[in-house]
């Protein structure tokens, strides 16, 4: 049986004493506190609808807008972030959308963490599989891949895009308060 609150009964006074009423159903009125907070969520959702464009953008314009905005460069191809990069995406990428090329390799069971010589044994094999797709030609998995970076002292956010397979990826590190000038 479904317990009523206080709030869904009312009391009338009767002829012959006080009546009570129950009332089906959830009150339409909400606590005020609710209430501030729901019209606090409105102002913003709105405030922000305003800011949004429409249409959608690609990733060149997106590249294209953050180089006249905030100054962004890109990363050269021997940089050892890129090198990095787009390692991880090709690996990615391969265990995404390729992963027959990896034989047995590409499903490796986790094992019991609390066992030492299993998990060296599970990282070997992550590692093994690592080096198995580096060595594999660029030709299966073809990339456009592009590692940007805008720069303010120390602090630093990354743009990885890859035209081929429409990956956009953003990373940010250091002080919240120079983050926001990104916004």
């Amino acid at each position: 049986m479904e317990q009523k609150s206080k709030n869904a009964i009312s009391i009338i006074g009767g002829a012959d004493g006080p009546t009570s009423i129950f009332i089906a159903g959830h009150s339409k009125k909400q606590p005020l506190k609710i209430r501030i907070k729901n019209s606090i969520y409105r102002y913003k959702r709105k405030k922000v609808e305003k800011t949004i464009v429409a249409n959608s953008h690609s990733l060149s314009e997106t590249v294209q807008y953050a180089k006249d905005k905030y100054e962004l460069t890109e990363t050269a191809p021997t940089d050892r972030e890129y090198i990095e990069q787009i390692k991880c995406l090709k690996e990615s990428l391969i265990l995404q959308y390729e992963p027959e090329l990896l034989g047995e390799m590409k499903d490796i069971p986790v094992p019991d963490f609390s066992n030492e010589a299993s998990a060296k044994e599970y990282l070997g094999k992550i590692k093994n599989r690592s080096e198995m797709i580096a060595e594999m030609p660029d030709s299966i998995i073809p990339m456009d891949f592009h590692l940007y970076k805008i720069r303010i002292d120390d602090d630093f956010l990354e743009m990885e895009i890859d035209y081929t397979w429409n990956i956009f990826g953003m990373s940010y590190s250091g002080n919240k308060a120079v983050m926001k000038k990104f916004k």
